[in-house]
C-alpha cells in the first residue's frame, strides 16, 4: 500500500504534528511506502527512514506568516496550497494508495477540502480537534470561561464573543468555517472521519454528515521504557502543560491550597503569576525537557488534569495512568475516558474549585494498580493495527462502489 499522510506540519509543534508523524514512522517500519506531505516547517528527524519520502509545500502557518494580510486570505482559502497538493496527489495510484489527512486549520486551509472529499484517492481524515464544527476549535468561550453549548454559526454563535482575541478575529473565524463548510465541502462530503474519543464524536455528531463512516481510533501514547510508580510512597500532585485559562491550573491551585497538598506545575503560560498569587506554595518549574517530565511524573502521587473544555484526547492522563500514576479529571473532558474511577483515579463531575478539592481528597483511596494492559491498548503497535483495519475497511468501500 502506498500511505500519503498530509498535515500542517512536518515538524513536531504539538499532539496533532506528533500524531501523524508517528504514524508515518509505525507503517514505514512495518514495510509500507509512506508519502509525508506537510504545508510547513523542517521534516522532523523521525521521518528520515528509508520508506518515507517527504514533500513540503513550503507555506507559512497562520501565526507566523509576516504579512498579515496573506495571512488571513491564505487562512480562509490558501490556493497556493491546493495547487501544491493537487500536483502531489496526481503521483498516487488510486488502485494502492490511500490519503489519511491529519488536520488543515493552520496552514492547509479549507481550501484542500475538495481534494479530500472529491479527489483522486480514497481518504481518511483525522479529528485532532472541533475545526469542522466549531469556528474556534474547540466550543470553549474564552471570554466566559466555560464550554459553549451554542450551536456554530447560529444567530446565539455570531452575536457572541467568544474568541481569545478581538472580536474582530471571531469574525474571520466565521468566515473560515463558513467557507469550511461551503467550497471547503467539509465535514459534509467527507466519507471516512476517525474520532479519537467518545467525547468528540459527541460532541461532534451534530455536525457529521450521517452518510459518513465513523471509526475510533485513539492516538498512540509513547511509554517510555520505565516500571510503574510507587505512588504511594509520594506527596505531589501534578499538573503537566500550558498554563494557560482553559487548562484549569489556576482552579487547581485553589483545590490544592484548600485541600493542603503539594502542587507542583510542570509547564508555564500567561496564567502563571495568577497561580502564584492564588498558592503562593505551588511549585512552577516551567518547560522541561521530557526526560525531566518523566522525573517530575515519578515524584508524584496522582496527575491533576482540570482542563475546563472538551479537550480532543489530552495525552498526558494517559502517559501518567501508563506509569502507574492515578488521574484526576473532570466528567466533561476526554481526559475521564481513561479513568476508572476509584482504581485508577478520580472523575469529578463540576468545573469548580470545590469539586476539584473533594477530588483530590479521594485519592488517598487509590491504591498502586497494574497499568500493562493500559500501555498495551495505547501502544503505538495497536494504533498502526486499529489504522490498518480502517483503511482496509476504505479501499473495500472503494471497490464496491466501483
Amino acid at each position: 500500500m502506498q500511505l500519503a499522510l498530509l498535515g500542517d506540519f512536518a515538524n513536531i509543534n504539538g499532539g496533532q504534528a506528533k500524531v501523524a508523524i508517528d504514524t508515518a514512522v509505525a507503517f514505514a517500519e512495518a514495510g509500507h511506502h509512506v508519502h509525508f506531505c506537510a504545508g510547513s516547517g523542517k521534516p522532523d528527524a523521525a521521518l528520515s527512514h528509508p520508506n518515507i519520502s517527504v514533500t513540503l509545500l513550503g507555506q507559512n502557518d497562520i501565526l507566523s506568516e509576516p504579512n498579515r494580510v496573506k495571512a488571513m486570505v491564505n487562512g480562509l482559502w490558501n490556493m497556493p496550497a491546493r495547487r501544491l497538493l493537487k500536483d502531489w496527489l496526481a503521483q498516487f495510484d488510486p488502485r494502492d494508495a490511500l490519503l489519511h489527512c491529519h488536520g488543515y486549520a493552520k496552514v492547509l486551509s479549507p481550501a484542500v477540502g475538495p481534494l479530500l472529499t472529491r479527489g483522486p484517492l480514497p481518504t481518511v481524515y483525522t479529528m485532532h480537534e472541533y475545526f469542522l464544527g466549531c469556528p474556534n476549535g474547540g466550543f470553549y468561550d474564552y471570554q466566559n470561561g466555560n464550554i459553549c453549548t451554542r450551536k456554530a454559526l447560529s444567530a446565539g454563535c455570531l452575536t457572541t464573543h467568544c474568541d481569545a482575541r478581538h472580536p474582530a478575529h471571531k469574525i474571520w473565524r466565521v468566515a473560515r468555517q463558513a467557507t469550511t463548510w461551503g467550497p471547503g465541502s467539509m465535514p459534509r462530503r467527507l466519507r471516512d472521519i476517525i474520532y479519537i474519543s467518545e467525547t468528540q464524536r459527541r460532541v461532534m455528531s451534530p455536525y457529521l454528515p450521517e452518510s459518513a463512516r465513523l471509526h475510533h481510533v485513539p492516538n498512540p501514547v509513547p511509554v517510555p521504557d520505565l516500571p510503574p510508580v510507587d505512588v504511594e510512597q509520594n506527596e505531589i500532585f501534578l499538573f503537566v502543560g500550558r498554563l494557560n485559562p482553559e487548562k484549569g491550573g489556576a482552579m487547581f491551585a485553589q483545590a490544592a491550597k484548600s485541600a493542603r497538598v503539594k502542587a507542583v506545575f510542570v509547564g508555564d503560560g500567561p496564567e502563571a503569576e495568577t497561580i502564584r498569587k492564588l498558592n503562593p506554595d505551588a511549585v512552577i518549574t516551567g518547560w522541561q525537557t521530557p526526560a525531566q517530565v518523566q522525573d517530575w511524573i515519578s515524584k508524584a502521587r496522582a496527575l491533576v488534569f482540570p482542563s475546563l473544555w472538551y479537550e480532543g484526547q489530552p495525552l498526558v492522563p494517559m502517559e501518567a495512568i501508563a506509569r502507574g500514576i492515578p488521574v484526576v479529571a473532570g466528567s466533561w473532558s476526554a481526559a475521564h475516558e481513561c479513568v476508572t474511577d476509584g482504581e485508577t483515579g478520580v472523575i469529578y463531575h463540576e468545573p469548580t474549585a470545590q469539586a476539584l478539592e473533594k477530588a483530590l481528597s479521594r485519592i488517598g483511596s487509590v491504591g498502586r494498580f497494574d497499568p500493562s494492559a493500559f500501555r498495551t491498548a495505547c501502544a503505538t503497535e495497536t494504533y498502526r493495527r486499529r489504522l490498518e483495519e480502517v483503511y482496509s475497511t476504505v479501499r473495500k468501500a472503494q471497490v464496491k462502489a466501483a
